[in-house]
């Protein structure tokens, strides 16, 4: 009888020590997934804000050129609102 008492008590610990290790694992691979967002973010947002900031200074200059620097450029103006140099049928005469 004492010896199915200690198979027993060897069973618990083996399941413990899967538990544990399994909950080990688990926090290890949380840590490095937390890792791999933090080197994405720290990879990728530079990237887009590059990006973002060329796209918004091309926009901008662009506006420049077409309304100048006035009251046209910070609130818009209707009537060269849709102009473009390249498309001369949206010139705003009909």
């Amino acid at each position: 009888m004492p010896r199915s008492v200690t198979s027993l008590d060897s069973a618990s610990d083996l399941s413990y020590e899967s538990d544990e290790d399994y909950r080990i694992a688990q926090q290890e691979w949380e840590e490095s997934m937390q890792e791999l967002q933090q080197l994405a973010f720290v990879l990728l947002l530079p990237w887009v804000g590059k990006f973002l900031g060329r796209k918004t200074s091309y926009w901008l200059y662009d506006r420049y050129q077409r309304v100048g620097l006035g009251k046209a450029f910070f609130l818009g103006d209707p009537s060269q609102l849709f102009q473009h140099e390249h498309c001369p049928e949206s010139t705003g005469t009909r």
